[in-house]
């Protein structure tokens, strides 16, 4: 079933559903009984309480106790392979979402994740807890759903904080997590990590059945239509075609997309940081500076602390400076989004020199720490405006969009660390992570470039709103 919104350059407007044409004035504004639950149609209209309800250092260990060894390749891949699976499901999950609604895909997928994660719990082996991973990897749909979550709800001068928001508080927890990830595990044990992570998620799932509601506009329509008599009385079945064509449609949309192209592979390297520090900080303080379980644990705050930071930053600037560049037009360009994330492109560079060379020579472990937070905030400033402008620029394509970033992200966060661990491993820490720096300068280009020749690059894409 194919669906489009036009926009007209006067009233009314329009939406095309399949075949048939509706004249969006003629729907009430009031609350449609849907099932057992009353949704307030107009996601925008949402109250602002409701509207924000709805918004890696024991690998080693794990696979000693499993595998009797501590390979440095499994220990790495335990902690990749999320990524690796990851960057599959939202190819899936993206595109059926514009299909069938962000509400369905949300339940089902928090189910499987539910179940994968008692499957690692329960997992003989590293091979099989690897394996669970990568499914517990494919079926995370907040991170390509969430941000068209927040465009459907919240009106563009919004978006900016809500999307910094919902990128930070994941990032913090893998900050807290992996401190007291070490502690637990020296008086519980792994396994119990992973029974704490099956609990928090049941507790996730209930609410999302209590509070979660549909926000994707054209399936509010499609059900508002449906409800008043408006669409034709006949059943809607989703044929395999359409499905085909839905599965590629983020693909269609990368392909026909050069600045979603360039942003997603920049955004891909920059945030795959991430895990070049996860994977490479825990055989750092241990073998280097010597640290226990716990106290390696404990040093991963400074990723927290570096989230926190960028939040700080990202919360009162990134709607602020939106609004600054867009001046006294109604509509602002997507472009105006991406001042921070150059300023963080910027300074990435040196924390990753610092950081290198910290672990070659082991300087002060302050210093060393410093280093790891000052990767994380300008990581931070630099990947987190691009969901926001992806949200802008694309529209009710967004999720789809959104899916080529997260895809490439992924990609990167799963093969990256592996090739700075070889690399390093050959050159040492302090070159290895001169050579990361030298290609960070080069990449801080692109979003420069886009700031300057985006709005003019988007014209080429069927699918980029250019209001």
């Amino acid at each position: 079933m194919a669906v489009s919104p036009v926009m007209k350059d006067a009233e009314p407007l329009l939406l095309n559903v399949g075949e048939d044409q509706y004249n969006l004035e003629e729907f009430p504004e009031e609350s449609v009984a849907l099932g057992d639950s009353d949704y307030l149609e107009d996601q925008i209209e949402w109250s602002e309480s409701f509207k924000w309800g709805v918004v890696a250092p024991v690998a080693s260990y794990i696979v000693d106790d499993l595998d009797g060894s501590g390979g440095t390749n499994s220990a790495v891949l335990m902690v990749t392979i999320w990524e690796l699976g990851e960057a599959v499901g939202p190819l899936f999950i993206a595109p059926l979402s514009e299909v069938f609604g962000r509400y369905p895909l949300i339940i089902t997928l928090n189910m499987v994740f539910f179940l994968a994660t008692i499957f690692a719990a329960v997992s003989p082996s590293s091979t099989l807890l690897i394996a669970s991973r990568a499914l517990m990897g494919m079926s995370t749909a907040s991170n390509v759903l969430s941000p068209a979550i927040i465009g459907d709800i919240f009106e563009p001068d919004q978006r900016g904080t809500a999307i910094s928001l919902i990128t930070f508080i994941p990032l913090i927890g893998s900050g807290v997590g992996s401190a007291l990830s070490g502690i637990i595990m020296e008086k519980l044990g792994w396994r119990a990590l992973i029974w704490i992570s099956v609990a928090l998620t049941s507790i996730s799932q209930l609410l999302l059945f209590t509070y979660f509601r549909e926000t994707y506009k054209v399936s509010i329509l499609q059900r508002r239509a449906a409800r008043l008599g408006l669409e034709k009385r006949r059943t809607h079945r989703v044929g395999l075609a359409e499905l085909r064509g839905c599965v590629m449609r983020p693909a269609m949309v990368l392909l026909s997309s050069g600045v979603l192209a360039a942003l997603a592979l920049f955004g891909s390297i920059i945030f795959a940081h991430l895990y070049v520090v996860a994977t490479t900080l825990p055989a750092i303080l241990k073998n280097t500076y010597k640290l226990s379980a716990t106290a390696t644990g404990l040093s991963f705050l400074a990723n927290g602390l570096g989230s926190l930071m960028s939040f700080a930053v990202l919360t009162p600037f990134l709607d602020k400076i939106y609004m600054k560049l867009r001046a006294g037009n109604r509509v602002g360009l997507p472009e105006h989004r991406l001042p921070l994330s150059i300023i963080g492109a910027l300074t990435l560079p040196p924390a990753v020199v610092l950081y290198g060379w910290c672990a070659e020579y082991r300087l002060p472990l302050p210093l060393l720490l410093f280093s790891i937070t000052w990767i994380r905030l300008s990581m931070m400033l630099a990947f987190s405006p691009l969901a926001t402008y992806m949200v802008d620029a694309f529209g009710v394509y967004s999720a789809s969009a959104l899916a080529g970033l997260v895809t490439f992200r992924c990609l990167a966060g799963a093969f990256m660390p592996l090739a700075i661990t070889q690399i390093t491993g050959q050159i040492g820490y302090g070159r290895g992570f001169t050579v990361l720096g030298v290609f960070d300068i080069g990449l801080a280009l692109i979003p420069v470039l886009v700031l300057r020749y985006g709005s003019r690059w988007r014209l080429r894409s069927m699918y980029t709103r250019t209001d």
